[in-house]
């Protein structure tokens, strides 16, 4: 098993905007954390909040505003999407939507065997057999699989084949954009035991992104929120769910629907928010929660509060918590 204490992805600073004729859009603002080799680096946030925006930065599909990220202390440039083909080959990403992520002109055959030609990775084998061994690592008969198109299949196997894609080039580092989002409850747990199994087998690194707390209490080592493009508070998993400071997590956790009385004793006290998700075009000033915060005082709506590390590895962005010398 991996010893995680070795940060495989550094992130300092990243910054994403989009410029439109509304206004600039600060998707991703100021944003820093590392994520050490063999983990699963939980990103959760509601929608709008930037984490997708994050890791498609990440892999380079967004260039980014500004920041710096190192991937095994090798920088991936001011330019993410201009990286080496070394880099491209250990950094992969599975998409939301196996449905709009996989050519519907092309078979599995021809989806599994692009990567391998771009990056000359065959396991030792023609690409038949690569292919084949890559549908059998997602439990997908290649004698049923090769020849089909992604129309011909399911949501969960179109996720799987979307799995076995970002697997071809034998990276260690994957980013998962809500991998199960779009599918069925049932499907939804096959698929995360297949990335948990693949996860050990592989040796990989995971950054899961979605907006399910319960699913990421069972997936993460630690968790990251996110709120208006900025991270709100970074602890591991169990502090997370079991010492949460930030009034935004607690406003998340304490909405979880839960099944039995005893789970709903472990949540906090229900904390509810008022008015409405600012927009990313007008962001407010000082704290971006503070028209939400019910905790809010005069100083959050003048000034940005800063990452405080409150206890060892638990980290929290909120004028409740100042730091040393504040």
């Amino acid at each position: 098993m991996t010893v995680m204490n070795e940060d495989i992805l550094r992130v300092k600073g990243l910054v994403k905007h989009f410029f439109t004729r509304l206004g600039t859009v600060r998707a991703v603002d100021n944003v820093s954390f590392a994520i050490r080799r063999g983990e699963t680096f939980g990103l959760v946030g509601e929608s709008g909040s930037g984490k997708t925006t994050v890791a498609h930065t990440l892999v380079g599909i967004y260039k980014p505003t500004g920041g710096e990220a190192y991937f095994r202390d090798q920088s991936l440039g001011e330019d993410f999407s201009h990286r080496s083909k070394a880099l491209k080959k250990n950094i992969r990403i599975v998409f939301q939507d196996p449905g709009s992520s996989l050519n519907p002109r092309w078979s599995i055959k021809q989806i599994l065997e692009l990567p391998l030609r771009i990056h000359r990775t065959s396991y030792g084998k023609n690409h038949v057999e690569a292919v084949s061994e890559l549908l059998r690592m997602v439990e997908l008969p290649p004698e049923e699989y090769l020849y089909k198109y992604p129309q011909a299949i399911g949501g969960g196997e179109k996720q799987m084949v979307a799995i076995a894609r970002a697997l071809a080039t034998e990276p260690d580092f994957v980013a998962l954009d809500e991998p199960t989002s779009a599918l069925d409850v049932s499907i939804q747990a096959k698929i995360i035991k297949l990335l948990t199994r693949l996860q050990k087998k592989l040796d990989l690194t995971y950054l899961f992104i979605t907006h399910d707390l319960s699913l990421m209490r069972n997936m993460a080592n630690r968790v990251a929120i996110m709120y208006l493009g900025k991270i709100a508070e970074v602890a591991p998993t169990r502090e997370f769910f079991q010492k949460p400071l930030h009034p935004y997590t607690n406003m998340l956790l304490s909405s979880i629907p839960v099944t039995s009385d005893e789970e709903e004793k472990l949540k906090p006290k229900q904390i509810r928010s008022t008015g409405e998700i600012p927009s990313p075009v007008n962001i407010p000033p000082g704290c971006s929660f503070h028209l939400r915060c019910p905790r809010c005082m005069d100083i959050c709506s003048r000034l940005d509060p800063v990452m405080t590390e409150k206890e060892a590895g638990h980290w929290v962005r909120c004028h409740l918590y100042p730091a040393a010398g504040q």
